[in-house]
């Protein structure tokens, strides 16, 4: 499921497993687990990893496979080491 905290704008996505069950009467539910462990189901408000904000929004499954540009990148953009130019002359004094 992706994440966004409203707060440093950080895109994450955690994973889980939803199992649905239904109990000797024939009540339906659902178990969510991560890591085979049993946990509440994730609601906006969930702890950004980045700043500790508990404002983040949710975004339904399969959102970030169609906006690639969203998913940070592995690894850190390496700058251009191609030196500025500026297009105004220097002064002459």
């Amino acid at each position: 499921m992706p994440f966004e905290c409203q707060s440093c704008w950080h895109v994450w996505q955690e994973e889980y497993v939803v199992r649905h069950i239904e109990d000797d009467h024939g009540n339906a539910g659902e178990v969510w687990l991560r890591a085979d462990l049993p946990i509440p189901p994730p609601s906006p408000g969930a702890i950004c990893p980045r700043c500790g904000c508990q404002k983040a929004t949710t975004f339904p499954d399969g959102y970030l496979s169609r906006h690639p540009e969203l998913i940070p990148p592995a690894e850190p953009v390496v700058p251009d080491a191609t030196p500025l130019l500026s297009p105004v002359p220097r002064p002459f004094y």
